[in-house]
């Protein structure tokens, strides 16, 4: 993303107080559509943005869309694969790392042409690779199902690993498993790049994660619970945490290192139907609904929302 769009949007973020809103309408010159509709059936879980475009998973098919985040318009991307994609993030590069979910795989897509440049087996059944989030020399994936990240090591100028080349990493300290339920799910990096956060969603907790050594802390922020928590972005030392079914976005002031923040702000919008996952593009914030609650069919229709967030 642009610098001085994430400069902006992270100053507009960080600086608002504690409060329930919500988020500003747009101008009334202002012609990009803040409700972008997505195919009907489609079932999306993950987005990750690049310049005016925006990549969205589907977690019954495994078709990615690409959606014109101006227009409105878009098409298919990259065709099903019989497994979910749910959480991406776009490298600098232009490449698509998708989180494979029940196949406990994950796969990195060309974001221009939508070929499969890898793909790699973390894991089998019992295995839900949920999300992913990009570092300096990493690609680091959350398992729902298992107290583990997965890391892809980025060799000399991006160099993907090769299909064995992943490690697994078990958690240790605070995080614990909890049930059956969903319990890793978003993962972003620490705001000096030294850790990693993960929210658990069953117990709505945040945890810093030391990924040279798995060792977890819990995050302290003071009077509330990331219940339901889902995909997370950080914005300078902003972290945006989505709350799913509780049709929300927490706006947390992390310090440097990740390990205590404040919250500062919860956003809310008519137009939420269960958003799943955040990515910033073009000064604003975009989420899938992923409509849990409502039963899917071919002819379901689905949409992501625009919010600004000053």
């Amino acid at each position: 993303m642009n610098r001085r769009i994430r400069a902006a949007l992270g100053v507009a973020l960080t600086a608002a107080l504690v409060s329930t809103v919500a988020p500003t309408p747009a101008a009334a010159h202002d012609r990009r559509p803040t409700v972008v509709a997505l195919p009907d059936g489609f079932q999306p879980e993950g987005i990750a943005t690049a310049g005016r475009y925006a990549f969205f998973g589907s977690r019954a098919t495994g078709e990615i869309y690409r959606a014109d985040l101006v227009t409105g318009g878009g098409a298919r991307f990259s065709p099903p694969t019989g497994t979910p994609s749910l959480g991406l993030k776009v490298d600098p590069r232009g490449r698509l790392f998708v989180a494979g979910g029940t196949a406990g795989d994950a796969r990195v897509v060309d974001a221009r042409t939508g070929a499969v440049l890898a793909r790699y087996q973390f894991a089998g059944a019992p295995t839900f690779v949920n999300d992913v989030t990009l570092t300096r020399d990493a690609a680091w994936f959350t398992d729902s199902n298992r107290p583990v990240l997965y890391r892809l090591p980025l060799g000399r100028g991006g160099a993907l690993p090769p299909a064995d080349g992943f490690a697994t990493l078990p958690l240790t300290g605070d995080f614990q498993q909890s049930g059956t339920g969903v319990n890793l799910n978003g993962i972003a990096p620490t705001p000096d790049g030294r850790g990693l956060v993960v929210v658990q969603s069953n117990t709505g907790t945040l945890f810093r994660v030391d990924p040279a050594t798995g060792v977890t802390t819990a995050v302290d922020v003071p009077g509330h619970s990331f219940a339901n928590g889902d995909g997370l972005l950080l914005l300078g030392r902003t972290l945006v945490v989505v709350q799913n079914r509780l049709n929300q976005v927490a706006l947390v002031e992390l310090n440097r290192a990740g390990t205590a923040g404040t919250l500062r702000r919860i956003l809310t919008d008519p137009d939420f139907d269960v958003p799943t996952t955040v990515a910033a593009a073009l000064g604003r914030l975009y989420l899938p609904n992923a409509r849990f609650t409502t039963p899917p069919t071919p002819t379901t229709p689905y949409t992501a929302i625009a919010i600004d967030a000053r």
